[in-house]
């Protein structure tokens, strides 16, 4: 009995020496936590910062943008469409007037700068250089399902806040000099002259976006159900190659 005296003793001594040490190391992880400074209200903490969130932010804008237009849609709404509170919206914006000029940098600009490649890859073939065009238009609209909503709504009608901001960012060069490369090409023989340079555009937007904004209503058309971005495309560039040829000699 006196042998295991000894031992009972230095369990209990081991024991309490070991409690000891959880209870310092809780009280120091308490005192590191209370130290950290507090995450300001809004920012996203852990896993929710970084770009991914910030773009679900510029996916959810333009969505609803294209559906009930930029005026009518709040900052608040936009959060909730991507599935975030109004202070994380804040975070990364803190107006309207911020966010469009951040999707006009970041979505906007590529795309537009994308649909003037085929005019500088094809200075002597405006057949070419159209059809190349129109295709682009097709795949941009099928790659971004909001962009011929929104261009519609946003862009050619008339009081369109998107088209008032992007003038302002960008002016008028590109499309002079596009029609400067038409009325070039009618001089040269090599496009209809019948053809009237400000109106070609507007004639391939309405050959190529208005179809594509509109093809969801015809789910339940049985004549017209099966048509898509590959369908209106081909239309659109065979119906303009026949129609801006040069004139032929009698």
């Amino acid at each position: 009995m006196k042998g295991r005296r000894p031992q009972a003793a230095l369990r209990r001594s081991a024991e309490t020496q070991a409690g000891s040490q959880a209870g310092s190391q809780a009280a120091a992880l308490a005192s590191l936590q209370a130290a950290a400074p507090a995450r300001r209200p809004g920012r996203p903490s852990g896993a929710a910062r970084g770009p991914d969130q910030r773009n679900r932010l510029l996916d959810a804008a333009l969505v609803l943008f294209a559906r009930q237009g930029i005026v009518d849609t709040t900052l608040g709404e936009i959060a909730r469409e991507a599935g975030f509170t109004p202070a994380m919206m804040h975070y990364y914006f803190k107006t309207r007037d911020q966010l469009l000029d951040v999707l006009i940098d970041e979505r906007f600009a590529p795309l537009r700068a994308g649909l003037g490649v085929p005019f500088q890859e094809n200075p002597d073939d405006p057949v070419a250089a159209i059809t190349q065009l129109t295709q682009r238009l097709v795949q941009v609209a099928t790659d971004h399902p909001w962009f011929p909503s929104l261009w519609v709504r946003e862009v050619i009608s008339d009081g369109g806040l998107l088209r008032q901001r992007m003038h302002e960012r960008f002016g008028d060069a590109h499309q002079k000099a596009s029609l400067s490369a038409i009325a070039r090409w009618q001089k040269e023989g090599r496009l209809n002259a019948g053809l009237e340079p400000a109106l070609v555009f507007v004639t391939l937007l309405g050959l190529t976006i208005l179809p594509l904004a509109t093809s969801k209503l015809w789910c339940n058309d049985p004549m017209r159900r099966n048509i898509g971005g590959e369908q209106i495309a081909r239309h659109a560039v065979a119906l303009l190659v026949q129609g801006i040829g040069p004139k032929k000699a009698d």
